[in-house]
């Protein structure tokens, strides 16, 4: 039996340039460096635009400024970090309005991930937002029916 992985390793990590096309490029990145195959995949890419465009659109950033990515990994969970320059007005915060037609994107972070945060650098050193998304499926529990497919189910929080 292999033993769990317990100390994250970098999967991959970019510094993007403060422009929305980087949001597509973040996208293909994390893809490209997890897998089409990796369970965590599809969340971990969802999880990487919302936290990059949120950081173009939230943070001071200007063309010119850099915002990096980093994904790492251990056998169970993937971390998916950005870090952007920060904002002297407010900090990353989950929108309360039901009727917004914009800003769900922490939301979506929160529900997707098992856990979630911000890391604060100091005075004009800008911010890190950072998630934990589960690497491999809940296993059911002994009262879960079994699957009449075979197929494995969702890998988010359930």
């Amino acid at each position: 039996m292999k033993a769990a992985s317990a100390e994250p390793r970098v999967i991959g990590s970019i510094q993007l340039v403060g422009i929305r096309e980087s949001v597509s490029h973040a996208r293909s990145e994390v893809r490209r460096w997890l897998g089409d195959d990796h369970p965590a995949v599809d969340d971990a890419v969802l999880v990487a635009s919302e936290l990059v465009t949120n950081a173009l659109r939230h943070s001071d950033a200007k063309p010119y400024d850099f915002i990096g990515l980093t994904v790492t990994a251990t056998d169970e969970m993937v971390y998916v970090e950005v870090r952007d320059p920060g904002s002297a007005f407010s900090g990353p915060h989950i929108r309360q309005e039901p009727e917004a037609e914009d800003g769900r994107g922490l939301l979506i972070v929160r529900e997707i991930s098992q856990d979630w945060g911000t890391r604060e650098h100091g005075r004009g050193l800008g911010r890190t937002v950072w998630c934990a998304i589960r690497a491999v499926p809940s296993s059911p529990g002994p009262s879960a029916p079994e699957s009449v497919s075979g197929s494995v189910g969702g890998c988010g929080p359930g």
